[in-house]
């Protein structure tokens, strides 16, 4: 095959006569190199110096002479079954020579190492360039690789349309255009490497700072679900937290900070342990959100987070929540019905200037609550009330224990290892309880009525109280002292109504006293002389835990715990 032929396809260059001689210039430009009078080049050389090369025209050039010369490998096949043309020096360097007429299959391995020849059939049928990115061949270089179509005129070297090739002759060729990219992808290697170690650091710092066990308080069943985003999205800082409150009350929390990668896990680490010391003082859910609200814009003003926290008393059958920004919590009832809280939501904890306010939502025996983070119902190419609306379809449906219910909520809404945010999911479920289970849960309360003969009428029921629901002798002469204990605190310092409650769980004994003074009590070292002050220290000796805490009416509860024998 003529070379020649092939280089009208290629711009600024011109058609050649066909010569047996393939040099690619012609000898008038010998003469260039030197002026009439044989000496050097305008300018002249110092003498004894070598000549300066002459300057070369663009259309003194031929193709092969700008293929020659270019860094990047060049190959030029042709026909159906690519038979090599040419390769320019750069190629011959880097996979060594190629004989002429051989088909490319048998003759160059590193196109199909590169994966190239069913990219050169596509592009001969279709006659457009197609390029592949940074493929490695087995030299270990990585090359971007363009295909281009060439056609010419076998018969007259006159160009015609590709469309009349059947008509006159016309056979076609692939340009192959290689560049060295090799440093190019190592660094960017280099570069997704170093993405990936940050990465694996900022998930591993999030799951470090996350619940490694979740607490299981008596009257609820728990799970909960995190996800990472795929790998194309950083780490955020989602998180979730269980804790118990004491006579039975349990806090859920669940929450996310607006930002990605270690900072924001480290601003969410933060926050979940303000949130744990706020929840030991046992406040409202408002109060905790207000004082978290302050303490997020001191963490770090630029970033800014949500987060939802609910308390759950079982006595109420009920949770009390307060929302900063955070997406509503959805009850399911025994029947599929599901509720959305439709309470008070305010900002987002950091941005202050705001007074957060209480909601309540049913949670009776057979419910299950789902709290959870907006990368479970956001898509981007919806609105996120549809995705709520979806998860509430979801959730009517889903039944069977808290775990059951998080992976299957997380199949319901496509939430896959390659999902593009974090997702926190939070299932709590109240039981039904029924038969032998149910015997282990009882209620009983008193009202207080009446001045210093209260006392002995509380002893009293508390002593017939835990004899029934047959308690150890040991059980019940500590429980109904006691009793005995803080109903007399309450009378000396409270004010009516007042209220003594005995509750028993699967695994403890519950005893509280309400009234309706909001001082809470302390427990303080009592002086030999001192006829009081030893009722809270008697308490906090016998018990296996004690507290206090004000009541939304206005009042206080004062409860004590002892840990049943298993």
């Amino acid at each position: 095959m003529n070379f020649t032929r092939w280089s009208a396809r290629l711009p600024g260059t011109q058609r050649r006569a066909a010569r047996d001689d393939h040099s690619a210039v012609p000898a008038a430009r010998a003469e260039c190199a030197q002026d009439e009078t044989g000496s050097g080049p305008p300018g002249g050389e110092p003498d004894g110096a070598a000549p300066r090369p002459p300057a070369l025209a663009l259309e003194d050039l031929s193709a092969r002479d700008i293929l020659g010369r270019l860094p990047a490998l060049v190959a030029l096949v042709h026909g159906p079954d690519h038979r090599i043309a040419y390769v320019n020096d750069a190629y011959v360097a880097a996979f060594g020579p190629r004989p002429s007429g051989v088909p490319a299959a048998e003759a160059m391995p590193e196109l199909t190492e590169l994966s190239l020849l069913p990219l050169m059939d596509q592009v001969l049928r279709s006659g457009t360039p197609r390029t592949v990115k940074s493929r490695k061949a087995g030299s270990g270089n990585s090359y971007t690789v363009t295909c281009t179509p060439i056609r010419h005129d076998k018969e007259n070297g006159k160009d015609n349309d590709k469309d009349n090739d059947k008509d006159t002759g016309h056979e076609g060729g692939v340009l192959v255009y290689a560049a060295d990219v090799t440093d190019h992808a190592e660094a960017a290697e280099r570069l997704r490497t170093s993405e990936r170690r940050h990465r694996e650091t900022a998930v591993t710092l999030q799951r470090s700072l996350l619940p490694q066990e979740l607490e299981q308080p008596d009257d609820l069943r728990i799970a909960a679900t995190y996800q990472p985003g795929g790998t194309d999205a950083a780490v955020g800082g989602d998180w979730y937290d269980v804790i118990t409150l004491g006579a039975g009350r349990t806090a859920l929390v669940i929450g996310d900070v607006m930002g990605r990668g270690v900072r924001a896990a480290a601003v969410m680490g933060q926050l979940r342990t303000a949130v744990r010391a706020y929840a030991r003082l046992d406040l409202p859910p408002h109060e905790v959100l207000q004082l978290l609200d302050g303490l997020a814009a001191e963490i770090d003003a630029s970033q800014i987070a949500t987060c939802a926290y609910a308390v759950h008393d079982p006595n109420e059958g009920r949770l009390v929540y307060s929302s900063a920004g955070h997406l509503p919590i959805l009850v399911r009832d025994e029947d599929g019905t599901v509720h959305r809280a439709e309470g008070p939501t305010g900002p987002p904890l950091g941005t202050g200037g705001w007074t957060h306010t209480s909601g309540t939502i049913a949670l009776p025996p057979g419910s299950t609550a789902v709290l959870y983070t907006d990368g479970l119902v956001e898509r981007r190419s919806e609105d996120i009330d549809e995705g709520v609306a979806a998860l509430e379809r979801a959730l009517s449906g889903a039944k069977g224990a808290p775990q059951v219910v998080c992976d299957r909520l997380m199949r319901s809404l496509n939430i896959t290892a390659e999902h593009d945010d974090d997702v926190a999911v939070l299932v709590v479920q109240h039981p039904a309880r029924t038969g032998p289970t149910a015997e282990l849960f009882h209620n009983a309360s008193l009202d207080l009525l009446g001045g210093i003969e209260a006392a002995p009428r509380a002893r009293a029921f508390a002593s017939g109280v835990l004899t029934s629901w047959r308690f150890p002798v040991e059980l019940c002469d500590l429980g109904v002292l006691a009793a005995g204990e803080l109903v007399a605190n309450s009378l000396q310092h409270g004010t009516p109504p007042m209220r003594l409650g005995l509750r028993r769980t699967d695994r403890r004994l519950i005893i509280e006293v309400t009234d309706g003074d909001d001082h809470l009590p302390r427990r303080r070292r009592a002086d030999p002389a001192d006829e009081a002050g030893r009722g809270i220290s008697i308490v906090a000796t016998i018990a296996t835990s004690w507290g206090s805490r004000r009541t939304p009416g206005g009042g206080k509860a004062v409860w004590c715990e002892f840990a049943l024998p298993r």
